[in-house]
């Protein structure tokens, strides 16, 4: 009787252990390669980027005392980063681009206006050809694009 339940006790650790395993392994992996995306972007100092927020494959970072914003996007189809000086820039728009026939959205960019050029930058933050949930994680990436545009707003005018 004691053996079986040994037994049984041992394969439902085994059960639980090692999906946590695994899912360890991967966060690591995914803080490891944000850490060397910060280090390509600011060599020295890369813990300076004091605030960093992922969603849905998508990570954006600021350095709030030195002005500088990161956007990763580790979609499947297209795994990208870009960096935005904010000292160089004077605001920061959030244009979130509909459908023509409903008001279902199908993009979100971050348009970024130059200060000497007065060029628009523009950086995609939601394609709705790369959702694979469609319309349950818009809303949430929308959500969150609203609210990092208030933090960019607030590091620009600093």
């Amino acid at each position: 009787m004691e053996t079986t339940t040994t037994i049984m006790g041992l394969v439902i650790l085994i059960l639980v252990a090692i999906p946590v395993y695994f899912s360890a392994r991967s966060s690591a992996a995914g803080k490891t390669r944000i850490l060397n995306i910060k280090k390509r972007f600011n060599p020295s100092n890369p813990e300076n980027f004091d605030l960093t927020e992922s969603i849905n494959n998508k990570t954006l970072t600021i350095d709030q005392t030195n002005k500088k914003f990161i956007l990763m996007n580790f979609n499947p189809n297209q795994q990208e980063s870009t960096f935005v000086d904010l000292n160089s820039v004077n605001s920061c728009r959030l244009i979130p681009t509909t459908d023509s026939h409903t008001d279902t959205i199908i993009k979100i960019d971050f348009e970024f206006q130059d200060k000497e050029t007065s060029k628009k930058i523009t950086i995609p933050f939601y394609d709705f050809d790369d959702d694979r949930i469609k319309q349950i994680s818009v809303y949430q990436d929308h959500q969150f694009a609203k609210k990092w545009h208030k933090i960019i707003e607030d590091s620009i005018l600093r």
